[in-house]
C-alpha cells in the first residue's frame, strides 16, 4: 500500500467508498478500470492517472486540472471522439507497469476543489457514453483493490518525482545500500542530497561530535539546545534526516582495522574525511572488496585577503584503471592547527558534495556522463571544472 493511506485524505477515501478503484503509485493518484468507447463503438477499459499535490499526508488542492489517461481515443455512442477532452498524445511509462498514453485538459472555470471531484468528472465524462451502450459500464465497481507494495524508503510519497514525471528515472537510483563515512561539511551535505534519492539503506560512520563551529558550514540550523547536547554527529545527522528517509542507519564510531569489515554489502560508498592513515585503509578495503566510492576533498586558503582554492572528487569503479593514489591526500592532518589549515566554507562544502552526488548519479544512469572522468577539479578562481583520468 502507498506510504500515504488514502483514509488520511476525505477526498480520497470519498472516491473509495464511492466505488472507484483507486490507489497510489509512485506518488501519483490511479483510478483504474474506467469504462469508455473507442472508435469502433466497442466498450473499453483505462486508467485515469493524476498527479498528487500534498501537504503532509493529506492531499491538498490539484494544481493542474490535467489528467493522464493510458486507453485509447474516448468517444461518444457514436464513435466521434469526445473534443470536450481536449489534450492529446502523450505516451510515457510513469512507473513499472504504470503507462499511459494520452492526456486530457478539461479546465472548470475555477478549477477542481479537491481530487474527488477531478478524478469523478473525468471518469463520468468517459463511462457515460459506454453506459449507454452497456448500462453496467461504471467507474464505481466497488472491486477490491490490491495497490502495489510500497517499498519506498521515503517516510512520505515523493510528489516531487512524479510532478517532474521522472520516477522511471529516478528508479535508476534505488540501490540497496550506500554509506557516507565523515559527517563534516561536505558529507553533511552529500547526506542531504542523497536523502532525497530512493536509496534503500544509508549508513553514516563517524565518531566525532557535532560543534558549533559544524553548524555554520553544515545544511539546516542548529538550535541552541542541539549544540549544547554535542551529540555524535552520526547520530545528529540520522535523526534528522529520519524525518524523511526510513532507513537512515548511525554508527557513531570511527572507522578502522577491527570494523572496517562493515562497508562489505554497501553498492557504493562517499569518503569525506581528512584523516589520511584511514582513507588509505578504506581505499584498499573497497577496492578488495569491488564496491566502488568516490572521495572529496578540498584545498582552500587566503591569498591577498581573499580565499582561493580547489575541489576534488576521485572516484574508483570496478573494471575502469584503478584510482590514481596520488590524487587524494594521504597525509594525516594536524589537529591543533586543523582548522587554520583546512578552511571550510558552506557553499564550498555544498558544492563539492553536489559535485560528487551528480557524479554518483552519473554512474547509475541517472544522469547522462560522456566523458566517464574518474577524476575532477573544480577552480574557484576562474570557475573553472577540470575531468580527467577518463575510464
Amino acid at each position: 500500500m502507498s506510504s500515504t493511506p488514502l483514509s488520511r485524505s476525505p477526498d480520497l477515501e470519498r472516491l473509495r467508498e464511492d466505488g472507484y478503484e483507486v490507489f497510489i503509485q509512485a506518488g501519483f493518484l490511479v483510478v483504474d478500470n474506467v469504462p469508455y468507447v473507442d472508435a469502433v463503438r466497442a466498450v473499453q477499459r483505462g486508467r485515469l492517472v493524476s498527479e498528487l499535490t500534498m501537504e503532509g499526508d493529506v492531499t491538498a488542492r490539484p494544481q493542474t486540472h490535467v489528467v493522464l489517461f493510458s486507453g485509447s481515443i474516448p468517444c461518444d455512442q457514436n464513435g466521434v471522439p469526445i473534443t470536450a477532452l481536449g489534450g492529446g498524445d502523450d505516451q510515457r511509462t510513469l512507473d513499472q507497469g504504470l503507462t499511459v498514453a494520452r492526456n486530457f485538459s478539461s479546465k472548470p472555470t475555477s478549477g477542481y476543489a479537491d481530487y474527488y471531484e477531478k478524478m469523478s468528472t473525468y471518469a463520468a465524462i468517459l463511462s457515460g457514453p459506454a453506459a449507454t451502450l452497456d448500462p453496467t459500464a461504471t467507474a464505481r465497481t466497488f472491486a477490491f483493490v490490491e495497490a502495489p507494495d510500497d517499498d519506498s524508503p521515503f517516510v512520505y510519497v515523493d510528489t516531487a518525482s512524479a510532478r517532474s514525471r521522472i520516477t522511471v528515472v529516478m528508479d535508476k537510483l534505488k540501490v540497496e545500500r550506500l554509506a557516507i563515512v565523515g559527517l563534516g561539511g561536505t558529507g553533511s551535505y552529500i547526506l542531504d542530497l542523497v536523502a532525497k534519492a530512493p536509496v534503500g539503506q544509508i549508513d553514516l560512520y563517524d565518531g566525532d561530535r557535532f560543534r558549533q563551529h559544524n553548524a555554520f558550514r553544515s545544511p539546516g540550523a542548529a538550535t541552541r539546545a542541539q549544540l549544547a547536547a554535542a551529540s555524535n554527529k552520526a547520530d545528529y545527522f540520522a535523526a534528522i534526516y529520519s524525518a524523511i528517509h526510513k532507513n537512515i542507519i548511525s554508527h557513531p564510531y570511527h572507522l578502522d582495522e577491527s570494523n572496517v569489515h562493515e562497508l562489505a554489502g554497501a553498492r557504493f560508498v562517499f569518503i569525506a574525511i581528512d584523516r589520511g592513515t584511514l582513507k588509505g585503509l578504506l581505499i584498499d578495503t573497497l577496492e578488495e572488496l569491488g564496491i566502488p566510492f568516490l572521495d572529496v576533498g578540498m584545498g582552500v586558503s587566503v591569498v591577498d585577503g581573499s580565499l582561493g582554492g580547489v575541489l576534488r572528487m576521485t572516484m574508483s569503479m570496478p573494471g575502469r584503471p584503478t584510482v590514481d593514489r596520488n590524487r587524494i591526500s594521504l597525509a594525516e592532518s594536524d589537529v591543533i592547527d586543523d582548522y587554520a589549515q583546512n578552511i571550510q566554507i558552506a557553499d564550498l562544502n555544498a558544492l563539492n558534495a553536489t559535485l560528487a552526488v551528480i557524479k554518483w548519479k552519473k554512474t547509475l544512469g541517472f544522469y547522462r556522463d560522456l566523458e566517464l572522468e574518474n577524476y575532477s577539479a573544480y577552480t574557484i578562481d576562474g570557475n573553472h571544472l577540470l575531468n580527467e583520468d577518463h575510464g
